[in-house]
Order: C-alpha cells, then sequence, then structure tokens
C-alpha cells in the first residue's frame, strides 16, 4: 500500500516541479563597437543548447544569458561568442 501512494504521489507532481532551476551568467563582451554586434552575439547564444534566453547590454558591454546547466557550460557560451568574433569572459 505504501509503494502505491508514493507512485500515486510522484505521478500527479506537475512535470515544473521536476525541472531544473535555470543558472544564469553574465559575460563581459569584446568587440562590441556598433548597434548591429549584440544581434550577431545574442543569437550565437540563443544557438547554443540549453539557453533559454540571452539579453546584450550594448552600453555595458554585457551579455545576461540564462541557460539549463544540464544542457551546457558557461564554458560553451564563452566559445559561442569566441566563435562569431566577440571574446568573452565570465564576469565575477
Amino acid at each position: 500500500m505504501r509503494n502505491s501512494l508514493a507512485t500515486l504521489l510522484i505521478a500527479s507532481m506537475p512535470f515544473a516541479a521536476l525541472a531544473v532551476t535555470p543558472q544564469t551568467a553574465v559575460l563581459d563582451v569584446k568587440n562590441l563597437t556598433c548597434n548591429l554586434c549584440p544581434v550577431t552575439v545574442k543569437k550565437s547564444l540563443e544557438h547554443v543548447s540549453g539557453v533559454s534566453q540571452a539579453r546584450i547590454d550594448f552600453e555595458k558591454k554585457t551579455a545576461t544569458v540564462t541557460f539549463d546547466a544540464d544542457k551546457t557550460t558557461v564554458a560553451a557560451l564563452v566559445k559561442a561568442t569566441t566563435d562569431a568574433g566577440f571574446p568573452s569572459t565570465v564576469r565575477k
């Protein structure tokens, strides 16, 4: 009877309760020199599997990225911007 109750409770849990909490990283991005540069950086980050949001601040030269740490890493985010011509580092 106890296993049946546990199984029922787990089965009735919403899938969101099982989801991983998203991570956020702020990257300092170099070479942002024109108004189109942030578009390229944003697209490069959005193509990384697991990225749910990328916000680029042209004035501060930063990218704030929300991602699923089970699907990608901060190193992959840095690689994506660097490969697009915009080297970045993690803001401490």
